[in-house]
């Protein structure tokens, strides 16, 4: 499983020009899932994004997470971050787990995320071609993989 955080000021989702949903301060999570991931990662990762000090204090450095400063999370599906890109110039998605078993697994760390955090958590609609307009607040950006 791989997962890309971003540090956002807010995000718009769209699905066929409408807005799907949307955060304010606070993350974007984009997931991608392998077909070797399993149920028993979720815990953790959810755990350790709800843990991370990404968020400034009032000295400006990153030692708050999201529930300290009430972030909101956007979490969305995003096969592509499994790509594997080592030979030639077209990414090969076979590592990618089927449709099937991935949204198990998405809709099952959608439930770990709410357990563990205090705020909203909005998510994308797996498998949708979506927009995502967002403002990455720092830049910051963080590359979690189990």
């Amino acid at each position: 499983m791989k997962l890309v955080v971003q540090r956002v000021i807010k995000c718009d989702l769209k699905i066929d020009r409408k807005i799907f949903s949307s955060i304010g301060c606070g993350m974007v999570v984009f997931i991608g899932i392998s077909k070797e991931d399993n149920f028993s990662l979720l815990n953790k990762l959810a755990t350790k994004i709800s843990k991370l000090r990404i968020f400034n204090d009032e000295f400006g450095k990153m030692n708050k997470n999201i529930n300290e400063i009430n972030g909101e999370i956007l979490l969305v599906s995003q096969f592509t971050l499994c790509a594997d890109t080592k030979k030639g110039n077209r990414p090969s998605f076979i590592g990618a787990a089927n449709p099937e078993y991935a949204i198990k697994i998405y809709n099952s760390f959608i439930e770990e995320l709410k357990k563990i955090i205090i705020t909203k958590i909005q998510i994308g609609k797996f498998g949708a071609d979506m927009k995502i307009n967002l403002i990455n607040d720092g830049p910051v950006t963080i590359i979690l993989e189990n």
